[in-house]
């Protein structure tokens, strides 16, 4: 699941939840969690024809995706 779709769930910014990653990154081997890489992150935006929010302009940086257990994991952290 993307880090975005997460934090929805979890009722957090997206900003506030990598932080928690963050201080906790032993805690996520690649085999929890990864980040796209710009080319897969170019062909994400691409399938997602939406307009921007007033005022913002989007993500910047590639978004980090968990697998089943990042997922678990990061309940923990959280």
């Amino acid at each position: 699941m993307l880090d975005s779709d997460l934090a929805v769930l979890y009722g957090v910014e997206t900003k506030v939840l990598l932080q928690a990653v963050k201080r906790n990154i032993d805690r996520f081997p690649s085999d929890f969690m990864f980040q796209l890489d710009n080319k897969e992150f170019a062909a994400l935006r691409s399938q997602n024809v939406t307009s921007k929010t007033e005022g913002r302009g989007g993500r910047r940086t590639p978004p980090y995706v968990f697998s089943e257990q990042g997922v678990a994991m990061l309940a923990t952290v959280l």
